[in-house]
């Protein structure tokens, strides 16, 4: 399989940059050959009629000028902050996101995470760890505790409070955009290799990830399941995952159909829904299943008993971080996702 038709699998879009608190850098360097082009290269900009000396600027000239010094003021620190050498020698990391700590212990920088957030469940060695809050509910007093002297985190953290008093106490800040797909997750390995000065180990880490989704057999004839995700929050609160979700893009890549593509986002599961929808599977994270009692309360919840799903007792739990996560074992989670979907012919059972 080629890596642009991997691409074009689970992801909607790519726009996973990475910023400090003073700029923008490239994820990664503007001499790349996937990038096409250097990331510096703008588009020229031109006014409709000539500036001669003495004469007044029209409106799209003045923007012009205005732009061009803007950008030469920015130029050097744009220069500064790409230097990975900076960031390369921090001994004291503390990683906010699970993503993001799963890269880097991939690109073999785990020995210098010195703390981690909540939902950072991965490699096990995490858990020996200093543990800020959740990554969305931070606390900058805990985070600066740590004594880090650089933090990474995804563009989710919060909330903002929180990230500007980090990025006032002098402690460098790196944020990467967060978004699920192939695509976002391979230049945020590009972005925080380049920051770590690991580049090599960050090529290679792409390219294993992108052989585990090779090895997933899309099914030629046919659709796949269809495949209903449920995101538990305690016996009372079921939301369905709709379309432009992680969920939704994993069941994608493993070669199921989202049950529900009427809307974005989450909404609260209703007995109409449920039957509506027409699941052969339904899926949960381990954690949520856990939450509502097991297999046997689940179906208790009205509507899941009619469906081919509940009829059949096909309910499929995964931990979250490993098939939500979209970290560096995405592909290994499509494999697995996939497995369970579909029989060893590459049909899925009814």
């Amino acid at each position: 399989m080629s890596t642009s038709s991997i691409l074009a699998r689970g992801s909607t879009r790519c726009n996973c940059s990475i910023s400090t608190r003073r700029s923008r850098v490239p994820p990664y360097p503007a001499t790349s050959a996937s990038a096409g082009v250097s990331w510096a290269t703008r588009p020229k900009l031109r006014s409709r009629r000539r500036v001669g000396v003495g004469s007044r600027p029209t409106s799209g000239a003045a923007d012009v000028l205005r732009l061009l010094g803007a950008l030469m003021l920015l130029a050097p620190q744009v220069l500064e902050a790409g230097e990975p050498s900076r960031a390369a020698s921090a001994e004291r990391i503390v990683t906010l996101g699970g993503a993001v700590t799963e890269i880097v212990y991939a690109l073999g920088a785990g020995d210098r995470v010195v703390g981690v957030d909540a939902s950072s469940s991965f490699p096990r060695k995490v858990k020996d760890l200093a543990q800020v809050a959740y990554h969305r509910r931070l606390n900058a007093e805990g985070v600066l505790s740590l004594n880090p002297d650089l933090v990474v985190c995804t563009t989710d953290a919060g909330p903002p409070a929180a990230i500007e008093q980090l990025q006032a106490s002098g402690v460098r800040v790196v944020i990467v955009e967060h978004d699920p797909g192939v695509a976002p997750l391979i230049t945020k390995i590009r972005t925080i290799a380049r920051l770590l000065d690991r580049w090599d180990r960050g090529e290679a880490l792409i390219e294993a990830v992108e052989a585990d989704l090779a090895k997933v057999q899309l099914p030629v004839d046919g659709e796949g399941p269809r495949v209903l995700f449920l995101m538990a929050r305690g016996q009372s609160t079921l939301m369905v995952a709709g379309t432009n979700t992680a969920a939704a893009m994993m069941i994608e890549l493993a070669g199921g159909v989202n049950a529900v593509d009427g809307y974005e986002g989450y909404k609260p599961l209703t007995a109409e829904a449920a039957v509506l929808a027409v699941p052969d599977v339904v899926l949960l994270m381990s954690s949520g299943l856990e939450a509502v009692g097991g297999v046997d309360a689940l179906l208790k919840t009205p509507g899941l008993a009619l469906t081919p799903a509940g009829q059949a007792r096909r309910i499929e739990a995964m931990d979250g971080l490993f098939l939500l996560g979209f970290g560096p074992r995405t592909g290994k989670a499509t494999h697995e996702l996939h497995r369970r979907l579909f029989d060893e012919n590459g049909e899925h059972e009814l």
